[in-house]
């Protein structure tokens, strides 16, 4: 059985996670770190210290309204994406831990287009 990271929960909600297969599980947020719990396999888990978190990373469409997808950059493990039932609620609860110059908004597809544009200029 898998020991948790965490003394207290703040918020376990139903989540997917895209590592290189979806992973259907549940994120489990609490004091000392971000988690995520596989539903079938319980050898398959991602455990995130907050001091490990570099960046949130959410992908925001429509003004807010809806927010398909998130990502938790490490600082050496790489980048972890996951998308929840309430990924509002989700954000708010680590926004509790990780500072708000560390929740970034992930760039837009037009802006990844003038990107191409601009380097191709130069």
């Amino acid at each position: 059985m898998v020991q948790s990271i965490n003394t207290k929960v703040d918020l376990v909600i139903k989540a997917t996670s895209f590592t290189a297969l979806s992973d259907y599980g549940q994120i489990m947020i609490g004091d000392r770190g971000f988690e995520f719990f596989n539903d079938r396999d319980a050898r398959q888990f991602i455990q995130i210290p907050w001091e490990e978190v570099d960046y949130v990373i959410a992908s925001v469409m429509f003004k807010g309204k809806w927010i398909p997808r998130y990502a938790i950059q490490t600082k050496k493990n790489g980048t972890y994406t996951f998308a929840s039932k309430e990924p509002q609620k989700v954000l708010r609860a680590i926004r509790e831990y990780v500072p708000a110059e560390r929740l970034v908004q992930s760039l837009g597809v037009w802006d990844v287009i003038k990107r191409v544009f601009k380097r191709k200029s130069n």
